[in-house]
């Protein structure tokens, strides 16, 4: 009895290694192979009576934690890097106020710059490539491998067929947000005014039906108050999708904020764009886990939705894109699976260059969505 009770304190005691080991700033894959070590001689050398054909009783389940942190925590943890200390130029928005998970405003998060990167479908089928050259994770968040796996989410069906109901919505939380040569009150010199140039090209050139919500919801009586903006979003969403229960797509359109210095612009076949990023909220923080009061069922098509687009972009717009930002709230895209928020370049970028980026944006929503 008494090396059932030693047994039992070695398990324990592993365990609650292995949950401290997150906090490690070394290398956490060589302290979980020495926790495993530690484990089994132990249990081996204490209690063999427990032991059916090599294995401990509570060995499969504890070897189960130790596989799962060595293949998903280990890499997010190489991964996740502290963005204040990154050395670049940009910016990703400070203006992702959600009432929904009380995030803080006014945080500036560095972001790993982007080389142009060519599509190579091998190479996406490993997590580690994608960390490094595809994502770009929030300090504040983590995913896990195995929510990100290239090949199961590169080939997962989005395929939509063709309807003369609507199918896409766009809308803007922010419908506030202006260029660097904005005429005031132009709704037209927004974001707003992007998204009737998206919504006409995939009207005009690629026969889909658009709903497009010109609202704004980020102005409470004639001043910029942004505290509720996903609120009033989420229920104007909602009175759409119960009007319109064929949309299938969702793309709330926003303007990223950063450094004046940085110039997020690029050319396509001779023209001058702005560069645009998909962004994925994931429900997730790196302090407290999975948030439960923000459920989002569609969160792996939302994650399989601005990959495809991404490797879309990247196969015929080198450049064109940003890294995929992962963030740790939900953003309003639980609602659909296509579920995309877009940050169409910056408050330095000309009206011109975002409205020019519509193009190629049509483009690929209409060949991942209708190939």
């Amino acid at each position: 009895m008494g090396k059932k009770k030693r047994a039992a304190g070695c398990v324990l005691f592993a365990v609650f290694i292995i949950m401290g080991i997150r906090y490690f700033s070394g290398h956490p894959d060589m302290v979980s192979t020495a926790v495993q070590n530690y484990y089994l001689k132990a249990v081996n050398e204490l209690v063999p009576s427990y032991h059916s054909g090599g294995q401990p009783i509570y060995g499969s389940v504890l070897n189960k934690i130790i596989t799962t942190y060595r293949n998903d925590i280990v890499p997010s943890i190489c991964f996740s890097e502290n963005y204040s200390q990154v050395k670049s130029s940009d910016l990703v928005t400070n203006q992702f106020y959600d009432l929904e998970g009380n995030e803080q405003s006014g945080v500036h998060v560095e972001e790993v710059p982007v080389k142009k990167t060519v599509f190579n479908s091998k190479k996406w089928n490993n997590p580690n490539y994608l960390r490094k050259y595809i994502y770009q994770v929030d300090s504040t968040t983590m995913v896990t491998n195995s929510e990100i796996n290239g090949k199961v989410l590169l080939n997962k069906d989005l395929s939509l067929k063709k309807s003369k109901e609507p199918q896409i919505l766009i809308f803007h939380t922010h419908g506030s947000e202006a260029y660097k040569d904005s005429r005031k009150g132009e709704k037209s010199d927004t974001v707003i005014g992007a998204g009737d140039v998206l919504t006409k090209l995939l009207e005009e050139q690629y026969g889909i039906k658009v709903i497009h919500d010109r609202g704004i919801y980020d102005v409470k009586n004639g001043k910029e108050d942004r505290s509720k903006a996903y609120y009033y979003a989420a229920a104007a969403v909602e009175k759409y999708l119960k009007k319109y229960p064929s949309i299938q797509v969702v793309i709330d359109l926003h303007r990223d904020g950063v450094k004046e210095s940085t110039k997020l612009v690029t050319k396509q076949n001779g023209v001058e764009m702005a560069q645009f990023m998909f962004f994925n909220g994931i429900s997730r923080t790196a302090k407290n886990g999975d948030i439960k009061y923000l459920k989002n069922p569609n969160k792996k098509t939302n994650l399989a939705f601005s990959l495809q687009l991404q490797a879309e972009a990247m196969k015929k717009y080198p450049g064109l894109t940003r890294k995929i930002y992962i963030k740790g709230y939900r953003y309003n895209l639980h609602y659909r699976g296509r579920s995309l928020l877009i940050e169409l370049g910056a408050q330095n970028n000309t009206v011109k260059q975002a409205k020019n980026a519509m193009k190629p944006l049509a483009e690929i929503l209409n060949d991942v969505l209708f190939p």
